[in-house]
């Protein structure tokens, strides 16, 4: 028997989220590389392994029943591509109309959702492996169905194993992704802890930006395990196992509000208590609750109890026993400060409560209103509506289909022009290597090149040192699994091991050598190809529509305010439309960090509006962090006087970022200064002795939201006037 070390690391294994995809690529690889050495057919295996590959990069999470349905959908796309490819071939002026054509509307498919997408994506991938095959017997086709047959034999035996491995191992997905969700959020906690080092001169700012950078990670964790969750609940919604792990979700929900919250300026704090331990009192929690954080997502991810480490409690006992040394000073001008302070202990205390309390996610309370928003079509109209509204040159995903469409009938015509050898590895170059926008792009040609090149040298080199054509069968298949193991996470080494799969593949049949440098200058060309294509075909140029994102970005804080306030009238729900506000905001704060991003990759000139960007990101980061606060306090005011204040204030503020946002997305002037909004916020400053915890607590809240505007409308007017400036403003 396996010695307990042996199965707790067998166990660590089969949990890893690149696994079970690397063991099913093996499988397929491996059994039709057996096939073909069975019946002593070696060309087998280009095809066949060209079908496996395409069919694995189309492959998206789902149930065992959405796999198969997407599966049956993928082979008769791959069936009418191959079919059409080998129709066409013959005919260079049909073919290339055929290639530009479907290329676009292929694309234009991932106006649906990532599973169209990719399903598109891999139809135009197998589509050029249609062309290389052709492209082996120098043009001629012989048996006009053999290549189509086993390019589609190879997709649907991969399929095959992908549907039964989602039926019998179901719930993995979702373990992965919970644990994914909780690892980022273990991360971010530990960034948040950062923020509270009592030391002056502290960079806050480039910790803000770290923080919201960790955040944009954090929201797609949430987007990944809400879909993964919504393709197992279906319409029943039975099974205690998915129960739990939705409970589970909505945790990791609530634990993201309430670590994103902020309940005064951090540099104020550290400068009035510099001398006192509770900042490190409020940092120790926090680090220790992103390491139960991270001690949860392991126990998901190998299927093991969590145990909420006792060490968390006293650090909690402790922050109390400092706020009360603290107060017993009776120092006059701590006294606003305490009552941050002491909300934000509150909020510590709460986060601490929710996270013991996933030692048993099946005592968990469900929620009121546990609706999964679905973001697929839901009808052929829905779908074909989503696409027509694509159809507009202002559209980045129309931008995207109409470069690859140019893209690929470019590098049509030059292989036409200049017949080089394998020339068709130029289309499949161009087709990985063209994205949507130029950050991207860049970073794509310099690994995909950079990987070609190491995958060229170690192929030449094995090829010497194991001459075995049984050798070289088994470094095919490894490099097949290595490249769908790392394709997402280090594309440099992927691209390197798909090239040396084609070499070893090809050796089979004797063509290994004379592939290495038609390969290099090919990948060089197709790359070329690529990157004029995003430079000078409607180029999408972040920092072009930076306004728009940011007006999103506010547009959206302000929805989220609304439906906090909402909720301070009824009571806290977690309902749809609540955690649909809360994810909306969340989601523009990311998009707006990955627009900074991939602006930061771009020529000089384009790039000159990145320092305002950031400086964006960080307050509207922190207008969220204290938007975050309210709605996790969120629960019914009792009547007061200072309702009514409470009620003009949030409208104000709603308003106030609506108005931003809107002379942002139009390019209009906006109002440097509101003297109403100054003095909105002394009226909230202004806090009543007799005032209840709740009221003082979202009067306080909204205080430091207002204190926000100004500083939005100063950057929103710095940004309007740079675009403004510009000879082509509008993308």
């Amino acid at each position: 028997m396996p010695t307990p070390s042996i199965r707790h690391s067998l166990r660590r294994l089969w949990a890893l989220e690149k696994f079970g995809y690397s063991l099913r690529v093996f499988i397929a690889l491996a059994g039709s590389m057996a096939l073909s050495w069975g019946l002593d057919r070696p060309t087998l295996v280009i095809p066949l392994f060209l079908g496996i590959i395409a069919s694995a990069l189309a492959e998206t999470d789902d149930s065992w029943r959405g796999r198969l349905i997407a599966l049956l959908v993928t082979l008769a796309c791959f069936s009418i591509a191959a079919v059409s490819v080998q129709l066409l071939f013959p005919y260079p002026l049909a073919f290339v109309a055929g290639l530009a054509a479907s290329a676009f509307a292929l694309v234009m498919l991932g106006a649906l959702g990532e599973r169209y997408g990719a399903i598109a994506q891999a139809t135009l991938i197998l589509s050029i492996y249609s062309m290389i095959a052709v492209d082996q017997r120098d043009g001629v086709i012989e048996d006009f169905w053999r290549d189509p047959l086993l390019l589609v034999a190879g997709a649907a035996w991969y399929g095959v194993l992908s549907v039964l491995w989602n039926l019998l191992f179901a719930h993995q997905p979702v373990q992965q992704s919970l644990a994914r969700l909780y690892r980022e959020l273990g991360r971010y906690i530990r960034l948040k802890a950062a923020l509270f080092e009592p030391v002056r001169q502290l960079d806050v700012e480039q910790r803000r930006i770290e923080l919201a950078q960790q955040n944009g990670r954090v929201v797609g964790a949430l987007n990944a395990a809400k879909e993964t969750l919504l393709h197992r609940m279906g319409q029943a919604r039975s099974g205690s196992r998915i129960s739990r792990y939705l409970k589970l979700y909505f945790l990791a929900q609530d634990l993201h509000e309430r670590v994103s919250s902020s309940h005064y300026p951090y540099q104020a704090l550290a400068e009035a208590f510099f001398h006192s331990d509770v900042l490190f009192r409020c940092q120790r929690l926090l680090r220790l609750q992103a390491s139960a954080c991270q001690a949860l997502a392991e126990a998901i991810q190998l299927r093991q109890p969590f145990v909420y480490d006792e060490q968390n409690t006293q650090a909690l006992a402790d922050l109390q026993a400092s706020l009360e040394h603290l107060r017993e000073q009776n120092n006059p001008a701590w006294r606003g400060l305490l009552r941050s302070l002491r909300a934000l202990s509150g909020n510590l205390g709460a986060l601490q409560s929710r996270l013991a309390s996933a030692s048993n996610p099946d005592a968990l309370a469900g929620e009121q209103d546990s609706t999964l928003f679905d973001r697929e079509p839901q009808s052929l109209g829905d779908a074909l509506g989503r696409i027509r509204l694509q159809l507009t040159p202002t559209s980045l995903l129309f931008r995207h289909a109409l470069r690859m469409a140019l893209a690929l009938v470019c590098g049509y015509a030059v292989l036409h022009a200049i017949h080089p050898e394998q020339g068709y590895w130029v289309l499949l170059t161009t087709l990985f290597v063209c994205q949507p926008n130029y950050g991207a792009t860049r970073t794509k040609l310099v690994q995909r090149i950079g990987g070609t090149v190491l995958g060229l040298v170690a192929g030449w080199a094995l090829f010497d040192l194991f001459p075995w054509p049984a050798l070289q069968a088994l470094f095919a298949v490894i490099a097949g699994v290595v490249f769908f193991a790392t394709r997402s996470s280090r594309y440099a080494l992927a691209t390197a091991a798909i090239t040396l799969m084609v070499l070893f593949c090809f050796n089979q049949v004797g063509d290994g050598y004379g592939l290495i440098w038609p390969r290099l200058f090919d990948t060089l060309l197709g790359s070329l190809i690529a990157a004029a294509a995003v430079f000078l075909v409607l180029p999408d140029w972040q920092g072009r529509r930076l306004n728009q994102v940011v007006a999103n970005t506010l547009s959206c804080s302000s929805e989220y305010l609304r439906q906090i306030m909402r909720q301070y009238d009824s009571g806290k729900r977690d309902d749809l439309a609540y955690r649909l506000a809360r994810r909306d905001a969340h989601n523009a704060d990311a998009a707006l960090s990955t627009t900074l991003s991939n602006m930061l990759l771009e020529p000089g000139h384009f790039r000159k509006d990145a320092e305002t960007g950031f400086r964006f990101l960080v307050l509207s980061h922190t207008l969220l962090n204290y938007l975050s606060a309210l709605g996790a306090h969120r629960e019914t005011l009792p009547d007061d006087a200072s309702d009514a204040l409470l009620d003009e204030a949030s409208a104000r503020l709603s308003a106030a970022l609506d108005e931003i946002a809107t002379a942002l997305r139009d390019n209009r002037p906006v109002a440097l200064h509101e003297e109403a909004e100054q003095a909105l916020a002394e009226r909230l400053e202004q806090l009543p002795e007799e005032i209840d915890d709740a009221h003082r607590l979202v009067q306080t809240q909204l205080g430091l939201i207002c204190r926000q505007l100004a500083a939005l409308r100063s950057m929103a007017a710095h940004l309007i006037r740079q675009r403004t400036a510009e000879p082509h403003a509008q993308p």
